[in-house]
């Protein structure tokens, strides 16, 4: 188990509803995940993450940009993505654009690459889907070169080849922080150690234990590859609320209309009620009161021997009020109990 566990939190920026059910513009939904920002700054957590998407149901598609915003008016947090869709981005731009958000955080940028669970990019942004994998691959081997910040040499078959080219701005610290976010595939997490790059497991669904065989494949490829162990992270939803009955009473509504528009794209049938109550009370889905919440997050930590931990807060058309409520909880009361439980 790690000495410090750090405790984070994710939002995607779903578009959400106000208090009498009306849908918000995309512009309040940004201005809102800015406040939210601030006050999980202000609550001492130790990390937000902003996810990229380019569909009608998230607000946000240019996540460093809010990012900047949040900067602007917190002093510790760190600031990062969940995720930066990389495929279907260039290297060299999404490091330019971090590089740019460390140094006006000084020093709390961080950029989670994925290929991302959704594929509305790469038609957007002129790609092939046959190309998905392919082009995740190719970019990310260029995005390890330029974590170095010296000068890149580089060929492939999606850009222009790169002859000692430097890129700018450099980070005052020589490395910007990054990970890979891994849904779950042995190859994905060689991937990781082989690019020196730690993983983000994206816990979804499901017994968090089932990640178990990852995360020693993670230790087993480092050692066999003679490389130091690398920081674990992983992130899942969540809703915090003063009771178990409440936070499942607000949470309920939202998660299935969203998991079931979710659904209807992928062929998967409506989720029941009793599947919901199932992954709160067996799965990936940590809903309850503060001291619920945090002795499922406390388990997870233990039994994956975790570094980080990160709470999707945001759930489909949520109201801003409520998930306000559940990050003043997260950070007051939720981590404090968490450290405490591993102490």
């Amino acid at each position: 188990m790690a000495k410090h566990l750090e405790l984070g939190l994710d939002t995607f920026g779903d578009v959400t509803v106000d208090s009498t059910g009306e849908r918000q513009s995309d512009a309040q939904v940004i201005r809102n995940v800015i406040a939210q920002g601030v006050l999980a700054d202000q609550v001492g957590i130790d990390f937000i993450g902003i996810g990229e998407h380019h569909r009608d149901d998230f607000a946000i598609s240019a996540p460093d940009m809010v990012l900047a915003a949040i900067a602007g008016q917190t002093e510790r947090i760190h600031l990062g993505t969940a995720v930066t869709v990389l495929s279907s981005d260039d290297p060299i731009r999404v490091f330019e654009r971090f590089s740019t958000l460390d140094a006006a955080s000084n020093g709390r940028a961080e950029v989670i690459l994925g290929r991302g669970s959704f594929t509305e990019s790469f038609p957007l942004f002129g790609f092939d889907l046959a190309d998905y994998e392919t082009l995740f691959n190719e970019k990310l081997d260029l995005f390890v070169q330029l974590l170095k910040e010296k000068p890149v040499t580089w060929s492939g078959s999606y850009r222009a080849p790169l002859v000692d080219q430097d890129v700018f701005p450099k980070t005052e610290s020589g490395r910007l922080t990054a990970w890979i976010g891994v849904g779950g595939s042995p190859e994905s997490v060689v991937r990781s150690v082989r690019t020196g790059i730690p993983m983000m497991l994206a816990i979804i669904g499901g017994d968090p234990g089932r990640f178990l065989p990852y995360v020693e494949l993670y230790g087993r490829a480092s050692d066999q590859l003679g490389l130091p162990r690398m920081p674990l992270g992983a992130h899942s939803p969540g809703h915090i609320a003063a009771t178990d009955e409440l936070a499942r009473e607000q949470l309920w509504p939202h998660f299935k209309k969203n998991r079931d528009r979710i659904g209807a794209e992928r062929g998967w049938p409506p989720v029941t009620e009793a599947e919901y109550l199932s992954e709160i009370e067996h799965g990936s889905l940590y809903a309850g009161s503060p001291e619920t919440v945090a002795r499922r997050i406390a388990a997870t930590a233990q039994t994956l021997g975790l570094d980080r931990f990160d709470l999707k807060y945001a759930n489909g058309t949520m109201p801003h009020e409520q998930l306000m409520t559940s990050i003043e909880l997260y950070g007051t009361q939720v981590v404090p109990m968490v450290r405490e439980m591993l102490a």
